[in-house]
């Protein structure tokens, strides 16, 4: 019984040191500033709710710690689709106007590294903006920095939930210096190859319900050459 008890304690001493290991790997660097924020091209910024309750239509597995919303709404169970989320929000500009309608589609990436620090997703949004037109932009996700500085803070607090200010970029590519891509698909945009970076807000978040307090933000970088102007 003693050498029993010895090897629990002996596990979960080793599992605690190897949560610990990856949380705090000093190999694992943050990717800094957004390269749009230094680009210095003229950007089209909208905002939007990430959090499910204040999306039009969440929907995953229904298994999840986001629940799908409305609650009546589809759930993705079939094998094929089981590990992709879907939501449809409405976008807005940086006056917090109304700008238009969102359609993210996101699954987990067979690219996912823990020890190297990359949690990744795979992730693709088409944009309806009436005043500009509409276009797609496609993504690789990585959210090992929230999972890091919030979800694990949240697991380790004994209510199950953090609160704070944590802001990052998600955005993780494909473009060579961590930008998405985006193509313009109709009205002024139409043709245009544009970059994106999407960043995230957090104010408070639960392992129980998940994000609770929360907002999320594109900013699309127009062609020099080419520039569609600021939506504002």
């Amino acid at each position: 019984m003693k050498h029993i008890v010895s090897l629990l304690v002996g596990m979960a001493a080793g599992v605690m040191l190897f949560c610990l290991g990856l949380v705090y790997n000093p190999f694992i660097a943050d990717r800094g500033v957004s390269p749009l924020a230094v680009a210095g091209a003229d950007v089209i910024t909208l905002t939007f709710s990430p959090v499910p309750d204040e999306t039009i239509v969440y929907t995953n597995d229904g298994e999840s710690v986001h629940l799908p919303n409305p609650v009546r709404v589809q759930q993705l169970w079939e094998p094929p689709v089981r590990q992709t989320t879907a939501a449809v929000m409405q976008m807005r500009n940086a006056r917090g106007e109304p700008a238009g309608l969102g359609i993210k589609f996101g699954s987990r990436s067979e690219s996912t590294r823990l020890l190297r620090g990359d949690v990744i997703q795979d992730s693709a949004w088409y944009l309806y903006l009436p005043e500009h037109g509409s276009l797609f932009i496609h993504q690789s996700e990585d959210y090992w920095p929230f999972l890091r500085d919030v979800a694990f803070s949240a697991w380790r607090n004994s209510a199950n939930n953090w609160r704070g200010g944590w802001f990052g970029d998600t955005t993780a590519g494909p473009g060579a210096l961590g930008t998405a891509a985006a193509k313009g698909a109709s009205g002024e945009l139409r043709s245009l190859d544009m970059e994106a970076v999407e960043s995230l807000s957090v104010k408070a978040f639960s392992t129980d319900i998940g994000l609770i307090a929360a907002e999320g933000r594109l900013v699309i970088a127009m062609p020099e050459d080419e520039a569609a102007g600021e939506v504002d």
